[in-house]
């Protein structure tokens, strides 16, 4: 087993091999002065199991880019199985057709890495569950609610605690939180009038008095995560803190997110956080990194991946 990785997340693909106690591939991803990418491995990997770990985040078309020739360039180094770890897999929210004339380019990226030369791929909380579907490869998609929970138990009293969903689409990732931390399950009802924009509605469950926690699974803009904490505080919520696994936090999310009513935004490593995302003091972050080394292992030993959710 050989654990590589592109520019996107390094620090991330560091992390894994540290749990896997195996060190980090020797490769090359660098551009030409044309901007072309160029990859080179530069060691052995023939007969091996090859792990790219390669989220295709902020900007994902040259982060996609990198992970389909480093996928070509694998394969025609006759390694015997490659798999594509993608923390966080870029055009998931292009899952369907929402008007005519429009494309489905969560499938496009689907057929993309499998025709690179990919014979796997992981995944971590895809933002439709169908996406696995898109693939005529094997898909793991992990969870990483195992992650979150060892979090809120250790920061929070259980006892006074309500699992929000942030909107409807939501429920089933809410409610499975909620089931694992055995409390009452919350619903931010919703009207999003233009891309990028939310308006809240109104709050189904009762929310007085208690910390209030907000889990989704992209948090991008921030508009609908810092409209939802203000509503939840004007019905009488003690606390509304954001438990969120991809934080895209594009454009001026950091700034509207610091200068909100949350308690706190905690988000996970699967994209590499930015200097702001860092710097900022109600921003905090939880590894993946055992989660997804393990699931690395036992697909290596050909051990079972959905028992580490059981």
């Amino acid at each position: 087993m050989k654990v590589f990785a592109g520019n996107s997340n390094r620090q991330l693909a560091e992390a894994i091999c540290t749990y896997l106690n195996v060190p980090l591939g020797r490769a090359s991803v660098r551009r030409f002065a044309d901007q072309e990418i160029f990859v080179e491995i530069q060691e052995n990997v023939r007969g091996e199991d090859v792990f790219l770990v390669q989220p295709t985040a902020f900007p994902a078309n040259d982060h996609l880019m990198e992970l389909l020739i480093m996928i070509d360039a694998m394969r025609r180094s006759s390694a015997r199985r490659i798999t594509a770890v993608l923390p966080y897999f870029g055009y998931a929210r292009q899952d369907r057709r929402a008007s005519g004339r429009t494309p489905i380019s969560a499938k496009l990226v689907a057929n993309l890495i499998t025709e690179a030369g990919a014979d796997r791929v992981m995944t971590l909380d895809l933002h439709a569950g169908q996406i696995q579907g898109f693939f005529d490869i094997p898909t793991d998609n992990l969870f990483a609610l195992p992650v979150l929970t060892r979090d809120i138990k250790s920061h929070y009293d259980l006892s006074n605690v309500m699992v929000v969903s942030p909107d409807v689409g939501g429920v089933v990732r809410a409610r499975a939180l909620a089931k694992r931390l055995d409390c009452l399950l919350a619903i931010v009802d919703k009207r999003r009038d233009r891309p990028g924009e939310s308006e809240v509605m109104n709050i189904i469950g009762d929310i007085d008095g208690k910390d209030c926690l907000l889990i989704d699974d992209i948090v991008d803009s921030g508009g609908t995560l810092c409209n939802a904490a203000d509503a939840m505080l004007a019905k009488g919520a003690a606390s509304v803190t954001a438990y969120i696994t991809h934080g895209v936090l594009s454009g001026g999310a950091v700034t509207r997110v610091t200068s909100s009513k949350l308690r706190e935004l905690v988000i996970t490593d699967s994209i590499q956080p930015t200097t702001a995302v860092l710097s900022a003091h109600n921003i905090r972050i939880v590894t993946t990194a055992p989660l997804i080394g393990e699931a690395i292992s036992r697909t290596a030993q050909e051990e079972s991946v959905s028992s580490l959710f059981d």
